[in-house]
């Protein structure tokens, strides 16, 4: 059990856009997406716990962002910096200490991945982190894209599976980035965070 645990120094939590605009309500959002709330809370408790690094990822787009549908895009317009839809989801108790990664901030040019052009995969080697423990919005996106890139540089990685939910443009998209990640090395970790309610 002690390898599937969070371990201060090798481990650190990373949620990728629990924002406003992806709970349902919001300008693009998920549905479901307000269930990975709760979830991510308890990890996010359990990291602090052991005094493990957590880091938050936001889309924080110009208003004009080159994903929006009004510039060709495939999206409406959605967590614009300085918003309340960019605004982290109520219920998500973030620690004092959390690194927070802003994404997508060029009109230009987009970015599903946390770790592409933010620096963040930089900083996590340059703190000794090892292992990823990644959840949040959306699997068929952006927190697909984090877990590849994560891969990609080096790192082990967790998918908190109830920690995710996917936007599900085609039936069955959730599903197919889950295996994907599987597919590429990522491991898909079940069950409450230490210390958390068990159902």
């Amino acid at each position: 059990m002690g390898s599937d645990v969070p371990r201060r120094g090798r481990d650190a939590l990373l949620l990728v856009d629990v924002q406003r605009d992806f709970l349902p309500g919001g300008a693009l959002a998920v549905r479901d997406g307000d269930a990975v709330v709760p979830v991510l809370d308890q990890w996010v408790r359990a990291f602090h716990r052991v005094g493990a690094r957590v880091y938050a990822s936001r889309d924080w787009h110009p208003a004009n962002h080159c994903s929006f549908r009004s510039r060709g895009g495939p999206w409406p317009p959605h967590c614009i910096a300085g918003t309340p839809g960019a605004e982290f989801a109520p219920g998500l108790t973030l620690p004092p200490d959390v690194v927070i990664v802003s994404k997508a901030v060029e009109p230009q040019r987009d970015a599903y991945s946390a770790l592409d052009g933010t620096g963040l995969g930089a900083a996590l080697q340059a703190a000794g982190v090892e292992r990823l423990w990644i959840g949040g919005l959306a699997t068929d996106y952006c927190v697909r894209a984090t877990v590849l890139d994560a891969l990609q540089a080096g790192f082990q990685v967790r998918v908190l599976a109830e920690g995710v939910r996917a936007v599900e443009r085609l039936p069955g998209d959730g599903a197919r980035a889950l295996a994907a990640m599987h597919a590429a090395g990522a491991v898909l970790r079940s069950g409450p965070a230490p210390g958390g309610p068990r159902t």
